[in-house]
């Protein structure tokens, strides 16, 4: 259980001062449901306030404080804005500007013939100045009152910056004093401020920097320790050695037109070594599209087989999951090994057959979406789960499928997402990794270019000279239908227009669709009667068809680097030359720019991928937003790959050396791991 020290601090919003229904609801748009999400909320930058003695235009657009005595009051009728002269002690006027219902507010605020102290932007109006809706009027008395530097918060409808601050404080007069879990050396070197310090210091703009930097080091910490744990755990639970035989897989190597790379030969070896220990592997393998990933998988999924035990291959789409069993069937023609398949979708007779053989040992290796680690799907003896396109399977699934089986699976994890190195430790730390960094022999690099969208009749003739040749073509576009400001990037609305020129031999596929009509267009793209595939991302995954070598990216600049990269790689599958051509709007950012220069420059996905966490940063690239894993609120990128090493140091010396989590500091550790709800590691603890 949570300890009761924290309990306030995940109370709902609705439990703090003044905040009734409506304002829980527009505190919820921004994710703020609880006291710590509020807590967690940081200021995104100050408001700094000048003082001044007189008026100036040299002060014109900042914040100022000044005092001013009130002259006039002018209203030009009911729907006019209502102006109060003042002028400062140099005797300069400025009109003080109140829209709206605003007059009779005005007037008691701001009294003729009295001094008032006003704070707000100044700006200038005709050859005057005036300011709109002072932030503060107040008795000249009562000058400490208004901050010079004011913190900002993201905001939505409904919620003013001053009231997220009175929340902030709020939700921060609810944190406890905890025991301090940072090991001391570290705590003396930073000079960091104790945890309930640093939140207040965050919020107050004192030393925020150094606060901020304290709070990220927690959540780093949090994050180091959970993964530390999961492995331990998985590490304490002893699995099945399969050696294998080499049989089935010497076979595989022997009928295949071509050698393994290095990285695949280096790959194979690291996880048949893991396997052939007790302790189950944890391994992720990392792959650039057309690496290899599947045979590397295959081959350990042989092993499995050859050692008298079953193998279960997880995709995230159906679609993925069927190309999958159609890849496998062919690479294991004659061979003695039985494949099946099961997907949602399979259901009555077929579905009980299929389970029924399943469990009696009948099928060797499983392939199939979620659905082949459902409570009625029983396994005679798995003994290896390969996890396709990892990002999608997160920690707490992970352990999910290791209490699958009464002796825990091998595990390996595949991503065709090359995920930068301090990502890959924040989200993967208690994995073994493998990279396999070379294309096989007759992958040639795919030509990209970049062209203006206004050149698009060049490319639709472009277009129809390559498939006059016999061969097909993707085309992505970012939307599935257009919008009423007439976005022509939409799959629909393009499909449409290629069908005039093209006729039927354009299919289109969005995510809208029902997965049996996506696979329908889907099969009929790969066996060659639709030359030509328009769609949504969707295909940004798995669909391999080797007579497409060229796709087209409509509106490129609105796609990440590795998704672009990701979608580069759905060609350059045969044996022809392939090019990605990215089609462009007018009005591009820099940040967009850079993106389509760097897919221009190398087909390199790891490179891709360091340029995309720099240009988009860790939140928006990896997002975090993978099943059961929390997102990271505090660190920003800088502050990970700053002190990310030195948490994962302090989490291992806190379990290895420093008394383990039973020790004074550990049992503080524990209340972090709850703090910031990492709740693998929590329900680790809980089971002792």
């Amino acid at each position: 259980m949570r300890p009761e020290t924290l309990n306030p601090l995940f109370a709902e919003v609705s439990a703090l001062p003044g905040v009734g229904s409506a304002q829980a609801r527009q505190l919820a748009r921004l994710g703020l449901t609880r006291a710590v999400d509020l807590l967690f909320h940081l200021p995104v930058m100050a408001l700094e306030r000048v003082n001044i003695d007189e008026l100036d235009l040299a002060y014109v657009d900042r914040l100022v404080t000044i005092d001013l005595e009130v002259l006039s009051y002018q209203s030009g009728g009911l729907r006019a804005p209502m102006r109060v002269r003042c002028r400062d002690k140099a005797n300069t006027w400025i009109d003080l500007v109140y829209f709206g219902q605003a007059g009779g507010y005005a007037r008691k605020l701001l009294p003729i013939g009295e001094a008032r102290l006003v704070s707000g932007k100044l700006d200038r109006y005709g050859q005057g100045l005036q300011m709109a809706h002072p932030d503060f009027v107040l008795k000249v008395s009562e000058r400490s009152q208004i901050p010079e530097r004011e913190p900002v918060y993201g905001l939505t409808e409904g919620i003013t910056n001053r009231r997220m601050g009175v929340l902030a404080q709020a939700a921060l007069a609810r944190a406890p004093e905890l025991a301090e879990w940072i090991e001391p050396s570290v705590m003396a070197q930073h000079d960091w401020p104790s945890w309930r310090d640093a939140l207040a210091q965050a919020h107050r703009l004192e030393d925020e920097v150094l606060a901020h930097d304290r709070l990220a080091y927690d959540e780093l910490l949090a994050n180091q320790l959970a993964l530390l744990l999961v492995r331990a755990s998985a590490r304490r639970r002893r699995g099945r050695p399969l050696a294998g035989t080499g049989k089935l897989t010497e076979a595989l190597l022997a009928r295949l037109p071509w050698p393994l790379t290095g990285a695949q030969q280096r790959s194979a070896r690291e996880i048949a070594g893991d396997m052939a220990q007790a302790v189950p592997m944890l391994r992720l393998l990392q792959g650039d599209v057309g690496s290899g990933k599947t045979l590397v998988a295959l081959m350990a999924l042989l092993t499995a087989v050859e050692s008298g035990t079953q193998g279960a291959l997880l995709a995230p789409t159906e679609i993925l999951a069927r190309q999958h069993h159609a890849n496998l069937l062919n690479l294991l023609d004659g061979l003695p090994v039985r494949v099946g398949l099961l997907t949602g979708r399979d259901k009555g007779r077929a579905r009980a057959e299929l389970l029924g053989a399943l469990a009696n040992g009948e099928i060797d290796i499983l392939v199939g979406t979620h659905a082949i680690f459902q409570d009625a799907v029983d396994y005679q003896a798995l003994g290896l789960a390969v996890i396709d396109e990892q990002h999608k399977f997160g920690v707490a699934q992970r352990l999910m499928l290791a209490a699958k089986a009464d002796v825990p699976p091998h595990l390996l994890v595949m991503t065709a997402t090359p995920i930068p190195r301090t990502l890959a430790l924040t989200a993967y730390g208690e994995m073994d990794q493998s990279r396999l960094d070379e294309l096989p022999p007759g992958r040639q690099p795919i030509e990209t270019r970049v062209t203006a969208l206004e050149r698009l009749p060049e490319v639709v003739d472009g277009l129809a000279r390559h498939l006059a040749a016999g061969k097909q073509a993707y085309w992505v576009c970012p939307l599935v239908e257009g919008t009423e400001s007439g976005d022509t990037a939409a799959a629909e609305t393009r499909a449409a227009a290629l069908r005039q020129r093209f006729g039927d031999t354009v299919g289109l596929v969005h995510g809208r669709m029902k997965g049996p009509d996506k696979d329908a267009v889907m099969a009929e793209f790969a066996a060659g009667r639709l030359q030509m595939l328009v769609a949504t991302t969707v295909i940004e995954v798995g669909v391999d068809v080797p007579n497409a070598s060229l796709m087209i990216i409509e509106a490129a600049e609105r796609f990440g680097l590795a998704q672009l990269h990701q979608l580069r790689g759905r060609v350059g599958r045969g044996t022809a030359h392939s090019v990605c051509l990215l089609l462009r709007g007018g009005d591009i950012t820099e940040t967009a720019r850079a993106r389509l220069a760097l897919m221009r420059q190398t087909n390199d996905g790891f490179r891709i991928a360091e340029e995309d966490l720099r240009l988009r940063g860790a939140g928006e690239m990896l997002g975090h937003k993978q099943s059961g894993e929390p997102e990271f609120k505090l660190a920003d990128l800088d502050r990970m790959t700053a002190l990310l090493p030195i948490a994962r140091d302090d989490a291992r010396l806190l379990l290895d050396r420093d008394g383990g989590l039973d020790s004074e500091r550990g049992r503080a550790a524990r209340v972090l791991l709850y703090l910031f709800e990492r709740d693998s590691a929590v329900a680790l603890l809980r089971s002792g």
